[in-house]
């Protein structure tokens, strides 16, 4: 009779601390909890390097004279000496070189906006910061393979295709950046 109570009482035990199996699925031992379905969370490594050279030379000429000439004299008497010269030249030399180099380094969280058919996954992630009155935005949008998020949830910025990552800022020191008005209406004029 003990060993019958004691078995009801360990079934209600359990009873009370199962877990809901439905509730735990997409939870696993051994494997790690990535991002795989809309609204679950992911973090962003953005580490975007950027450097771009182009130089251009041109060079080009052209000349062309032409010349008569006529001298003579018959016996003493000389005749007078004739000189005529025409002549035209062009010539041109341009050069020009662009060079640009960006290095941009920051972490940013994003949500999965959707999942697509073939399993990837569509995030979109901004983040803002404000420091003195400077405003700094930065958004980012692209679709991520599930296989390039690594084991602490996290994706670099050149994983991602289609990738859209802006950075924007607003404030005093961008507002000085700018031309003033004056100029940009001699520029307009000019």
């Amino acid at each position: 009779m003990k060993r019958f109570i004691m078995i009801i009482f360990l079934c209600a035990v359990s009873l009370m601390c199962a877990q809901d199996m439905r509730r735990n699925a997409a939870f696993s031992l051994f494997s790690d909890n990535k991002a795989n379905q809309r609204g679950d969370a992911v973090t962003i490594i953005v580490l975007e390097s950027s450097q771009a050279t182009n130089n251009a030379e041109t060079s080009a000429g052209r000349s062309s004279d032409l010349s008569f000439g006529f001298s003579g004299g018959v016996g003493e008497n000389a005749f007078p000496t004739v000189d005529a010269n025409i002549g035209s030249g062009n010539s041109f030399t341009g050069s020009g070189s662009t060079k640009t180099t960006g290095v941009v380094r920051t972490k940013i969280s994003a949500m999965v906006d959707s999942v697509l058919a073939n399993g990837n996954m569509l995030i979109k992630g901004s983040r803002k910061i404000v420091i003195n009155g400077e405003e700094q935005l930065v958004n980012i949008k692209g679709i991520v393979r599930p296989s390039d998020i690594a084991a602490d949830n996290s994706v670099l910025s050149y994983n991602i295709s289609d990738a859209e990552i802006s950075f924007e800022g607003s404030g005093i020191i961008d507002d000085s950046q700018k031309p003033g008005w004056l100029t940009k209406f001699f520029h307009w004029i000019f």
